[in-house]
């Protein structure tokens, strides 16, 4: 991963909006009282601040290790086909000349594996929500709510209806789940058959046909619209 990659990440976003801003503003304070001229003070705050930031940027290396099949559907279909994607890319940098041109569509290239991560820990993110719905079981749910629920009417009494107040709870937090499963599989697909089509389009840049420049910003724009889904699917792990 480049710097920028590690710095558009969700790890890196909590860290900017996290307990490190109190830590630099703590520092900024204890140098401003012990008499320190104020410019001294905040620049020891910003400095904590920065560099607590940048030890919660995930490190570089050679990227996650990507295995579809270790996926349920429609996860392991999404990641296969981006793995391809980022195949025929490569492969299309390969076939280009030594140049200016096979320098900027390796570039490209680059920013393509990015997304292929960031589709990685999206579609392990949405299995990961799959295996909790399904431990949850909404049809045995359903079938539990409905028993409680008459025996509830039958014989009112304040442990009939936490049963059910309960059983409820658990249903609603299931059908929370699979929505945003399904919305998650919904705009990670969307993105999958832009990123056929932004490579499909590589060919075209070898040849002149498709501004170069344009063509880096669609792909730009694509991984970050990954990178903001990502971050939204990770956000129910707090929730």
């Amino acid at each position: 991963m480049t710097l920028r990659d590690r710095f558009y990440t969700p790890a890196t976003a909590k860290a900017i909006l996290s307990w490190r801003i109190l830590l630099g503003l703590g520092v900024g304070v204890v140098v401003g009282v012990v008499g320190a001229p104020i410019w001294l003070a905040v620049v020891a705050g910003v400095a904590t601040y920065a560099v607590s930031v940048a030890l919660a940027m995930p490190r570089g290396g050679g990227g996650p290790r990507i295995d579809a099949f270790a996926l349920g559907e429609p996860w392991r279909h999404y990641v296969h086909n981006a793995r391809l994607a980022a195949g025929r890319m490569r492969a299309a940098v390969d076939a280009t000349p030594a140049g200016p041109l096979r320098k900027r569509l390796t570039a490209i290239a680059d920013q393509i594996d990015s997304g292929l991560a960031e589709t990685w820990e999206i579609a392990r993110r949405g299995d990961a929500i799959d295996d909790v719905v399904r431990g949850l079981d909404p049809t045995t749910l359903r079938s539990k709510l409905d028993h409680a629920q008459r025996r509830a009417a039958a014989d009112p009494s304040p442990a009939h209806d936490a049963a059910v107040t309960s059983i409820q709870a658990q249903l609603d937090s299931a059908e929370r789940l699979q929505r945003q499963s399904a919305e998650t599989a919904s705009k990670l697909g969307l993105a999958q058959t832009r990123f056929d089509e932004l490579v499909a389009r590589a060919a075209e840049v070898r040849i002149g046909s498709v501004d170069t420049d344009e063509y880096e910003r669609d792909i730009d724009d694509l991984v970050v619209q990954l990178r903001s889904l990502h971050m939204a699917v990770e956000e129910t792990r707090e929730t």
